[in-house]
């Protein structure tokens, strides 16, 4: 069995009451911190959360380790790069442009994003390089910002869309691209609606670093880790699937589910296991079996019923 503990009530209903006194307060305090922490990723503004019942059993991954171990392409592709290239990055002033197949399209701003209730949620994150980290998110479900918007009954997708500043994140300059840009992303409207699936505004206690998405992520806990878009500028509803980076550049690697799988391996390497950052070294003894959905297969297994997941991969 998973070691993991999904609550039997909403999200919302979780939240300490006191948690909302002198709330406007604390986001006009919080995001001016944003502000005053560039250009130094490593500054953070602490974040006030509740704490949620979804949490991973698994102790949490060292701060360090998460912070300065990641995969953001568009501050260089070394697992170092984003850290050492992001101190210029500027997640303050920001906004979030919500549109597509909505009733009512609107722009966020960070102080209105803040102001969503905040929950710590900590998580299993599996990359598909076969690393995988324990991390304590803060954020809130995707679903209360959709709710926002009104879904047409038409849409089925949602698409996401990260910021694109080659002046500022130099994996976008210069003449060799990685990837194409923007980065996009996207899920199926029943996915993004799932209680797991939270907009993530922070970290162990603190709003998120540069180099790990600021100031707004998705995080998807149950799929391999690109698909949690970083610094997200746009969210469209859709009818079709929308377009993914990876899958784009990789199709027969990289599918658009990419939920984990143990069973289906990468091309290049088995998913069958995976190395733990911060428990040892990546062929040592330390390595530990990959769960199905990385564990989370009690909660969302259903969403892919009858589906042949080797194929939808």
């Amino acid at each position: 069995m998973p070691s993991y503990r999904a609550p039997k009530i909403a999200a919302a209903e979780i939240t300490p009451e006191r948690f909302f006194l002198d709330r406007r307060t604390f986001i006009a305090a919080a995001a001016g911190s944003l502000a005053l922490s560039v250009p130094k990723p490593s500054r953070a503004a602490a974040l006030e959360a509740s704490k949620s019942t979804y949490r991973a059993d698994d102790p949490a991954t060292p701060e360090k380790d998460a912070t300065t171990y990641n995969n953001f392409y568009e501050f260089g592709t070394g697992k170092g790069d984003p850290a050492a290239n992001s101190a210029s990055f500027k997640p303050a002033p920001w906004t979030v442009k919500v549109d597509g197949l909505v009733g009512k399209p609107r722009e966020f701003g960070l102080e209105e994003l803040l102001a969503f209730p905040l929950e710590e949620r900590i998580y299993r994150m599996r990359c598909v390089e076969a690393w995988s980290m324990v991390i304590p998110w803060i954020g809130f479900p995707l679903a209360a910002l959709l709710d926002r918007v009104e879904p047409l009954g038409s849409a089925k997708y949602v698409a996401f869309e990260t910021v694109v500043r080659p002046e500022e994140m130099p994996g976008q300059s210069g003449y060799f691209q990685p990837l194409e840009w923007p980065y996009r992303e996207g899920l199926r409207l029943d996915e993004a609606r799932h209680p797991l699936t939270i907009l993530s505004v922070g970290l162990y206690g603190k709003t998120l670093p540069n180099q790990n998405g600021a100031p707004i992520r998705l995080v998807v806990p149950w799929k391999y880790g690109f698909k949690g878009i970083k610094s997200i500028v746009r969210i469209s509803l859709t009818e079709t699937p929308p377009p993914c980076t990876w899958n784009l550049a990789g199709p027969s690697e990289y599918g658009f589910y990419a939920n984990v799988n143990p069973a289906v391996d990468h091309p290049r390497w088995s998913q069958a296991t995976e190395n733990r950052i911060g428990e040892g070294g990546f062929f040592g003894a330390n390595r530990r079996d990959t769960l199905p959905f990385n564990g989370y297969a009690e909660e969302v297994a259903s969403l892919y019923a009858g589906m042949d997941l080797s194929v939808n991969f």
